[in-house]
C-alpha cells in the first residue's frame, strides 16, 4: 500500500514525499483510516514504527478543510491538542507537524516548560489550530488565560504509558475537564500494560484497537549484545569498545544524572567527545547537546531515562545501556532509540554483577535471553561480591519521576533490592 490509498490530500501527500516517505508503516496504515473515519484510538506501537505521523497526518486532513487564512485570533481556536510527556518528544512532534503540514494553512504552537513563559502564551493568544504540549506547561498557560481548550475536536496523548510512570495523570484529569465532552481521543503507548488499559478505559469511547508488535518485545531489527564487567571497569570497557568497534555516533544511557555527568567527564578527559542530557540542564543546554551530537560534532551522547523516549536521532547505529535501568520495560524505550525506520542497529549493555536481577527482569520480559559474551581484557573477577542496587527491578515497576519542572531522575528510594543469587545462565556470564 502507499499513502495515496488512505485518503490523504495532494497538499499532505505532497509534504509526505518530500519527506522522503514512499509507503506507510504498519502503524500508519492501520491508525489513519480510523482516525480519518472520526473514531477513537488505542494504538501500541513500538517506538520508532513511525507512530507520530500515524496521527499527525489524519488530524491535518481532518483540520484543513476548514483552515482559514483570516488574522483574527478567534478564527483560529485550538482545535487539536496533542499531550507528551517530555520536551524533547514535544519538540520531535511538533516538528512532524510543520514539516508534514508545509503545505497546509493551519498554525500550530508548541508549549514545554523550562523556558521562559511570556513568548509560547503570546503565540497562543495569537491563534492556533493544533497545540502540542507538555502537561504543566500547558496548565501554566491556561492559567495565564493565554490558552482556551473548549473547542478542541481531537485530543491526542501520547507515550501514555511514561505519561503513568512519571507521575502526570492528576494534570491530565486536570486538562481533560477542560475539554469538551464530545471529541475524538487517541491515545498511542509503546507498551499496553494494566495501567493503560485502566486509563484508555477512562478515556476512550468505543475504541478501534491497532497493535502492530506483540507486547512487549524488542524491535526485531535491534542486535542485542550482553558484555558482563566489573562494576569499577565499565567507563574503561566503553572507550576500549568506542575506539575499537569503530563507533562514531554512540547513545548511552545511566540510571542517573549524576551518573551521566559523571561518564561524560569522563570520556572527555580520555579523549572521547561526550556531553550529557538530563533534566537538570536547561532547554537550550539540551537543544545544543542534541544538535551536536545529530551533526557529529560530539561522538557520545550521555542519557537518563527522561530523554530514552524524547530522542529522534535519524540512523543511530549503536545504544550502548551503560547501567541497567531500575524499571524492565525501560530497556525496550532505551533500545528503541535505534533500527528506526526498518534500519539495524546494535544495543550493547554493560552488566556487572550487581545488575543481575535488573537482568533477569529483562529477560523475563524479553521472553529470551539476551546473547552475551566477555571482551578479551575485561573478564569479570570472579571473586567479587555483589553490592544492593537501590530501586525495583520487577517487570512491572515504575519509577515515579517528578513533575516536569522539578525533575528528579535518579532520585533514590527508601530501601533496596538486593540481588538474588544469580541463575545457571547469570553464573556464566558472569563467571560464577
Amino acid at each position: 500500500m502507499s499513502f495515496d490509498n488512505l485518503g490523504l490530500s495532494a497538499g499532505i501527500l505532497r509534504a509526505v514525499a518530500d519527506e522522503g516517505y514512499e509507503q506507510p508503516t504498519p502503524v500508519q496504515e492501520q491508525a489513519i483510516p480510523i482516525v480519518l473515519a472520526g473514531r477513537d484510538l488505542l494504538a501500541a506501537a513500538q517506538t520508532g514504527t513511525g507512530k507520530t505521523a500515524a496521527f499527525v497526518l489524519p488530524i491535518l486532513q481532518l483540520l484543513s478543510p476548514t483552515a482559514n487564512a483570516s488574522f483574527s485570533p478567534a478564527r483560529h481556536p485550538v482545535r487539536a491538542l496533542i499531550l507528551t510527556p517530555t520536551r524533547e518528544l514535544a519538540m520531535q512532534i511538533a516538528e512532524s507537524v510543520k514539516g508534514y503540514g508545509r503545505h497546509v494553512p493551519l498554525r500550530s504552537a508548541l508549549v514545554y516548560g523550562g523556558v521562559p513563559v511570556d513568548p509560547q502564551a503570546r503565540e497562543t493568544r495569537a491563534g492556533i489550530e493544533i497545540l502540542v504540549a507538555t502537561p504543566g506547561r500547558l496548565l501554566d498557560l491556561v492559567g495565564q488565560k493565554a490558552v482556551n481548550l473548549s473547542q478542541v475536536q481531537i485530543f491526542v496523548l501520547d507515550e501514555a504509558d511514561r505519561m503513568l510512570d512519571m507521575g502526570f495523570i492528576p494534570d491530565i484529569r486536570r486538562i481533560m475537564d477542560l475539554l469538551p465532552a464530545k471529541r475524538q481521543n487517541l491515545l498511542f503507548s509503546a507498551t499496553f500494560n494494566d495501567d493503560v488499559r485502566r486509563l484508555s478505559g477512562s478515556i476512550l469511547i468505543d475504541p478501534e484497537t491497532v497493535e502492530v508488535a506483540r507486547r512487549n518485545t524488542a524491535v526485531d531489527t535491534v542486535r542485542q549484545l550482553l558484555i558482563p564487567v566489573d562494576r569499577d571497569r565499565k567507563t574503561d570497557l566503553l572507550a576500549h569498545l568506542i575506539r575499537t568497534r569503530g563507533w562514531h555516533q554512540v547513545l548511552v544511557f545511566t540510571r542517573t544524572k549524576i551518573a551521566a555527568s559523571r561518564l561524560a567527564r569522563d570520556l572527555d578527559r580520555a579523549g572521547i567527545a561526550a556531553i550529557p542530557i538530563h533534566s537538570d540542564r536547561t532547554q537550550s543546554e539540551r537543544t545544543r547537546a542534541l544538535a551536536d551530537f545529530k551533526s557529529g560534532e560530539v561522538e557520545v551522547l550521555v542519557a537518563t531515562d527522561v530523554a530514552s523516549r524524547g530522542l529522534d536521532i535519524e540512523e543511530l547505529p549503536v545504544v550502548v545501556n551503560y547501567e541497567l535501568p531500575l524499571v524492565a520495560e525501560d530497556y525496550l524505550h532505551r533500545i528503541g532509540r535505534t533500527a528506526r525506520a526498518g534500519l539495524d542497529g546494535d544495543a550493547v549493555s554493560l552488566a556487572c554483577i550487581d545488575e543481575v536481577d535488573l537482568l533477569r527482569a529483562i529477560q523475563r520480559l524479553l521472553k529470551r535471553a539476551i546473547p552475551w559474551e566477555v571482551e578479551p581484557g575485561f573478564v569479570p573477577d570472579r571473586n567479587v561480591e555483589p553490592r544492593p542496587i537501590s530501586g525495583r527491578s520487577s517487570p512491572g515497576a515504575t519509577v515515579r519521576d517528578a513533575h516536569e519542572t522539578r525533575a528528579r531522575e535518579g532520585a533514590p528510594r527508601r530501601g533496596g533490592v538486593r540481588p538474588r543469587p544469580a541463575g545457571t545462565a547469570g553464573r556464566r556470564a558472569y563467571g560464577r
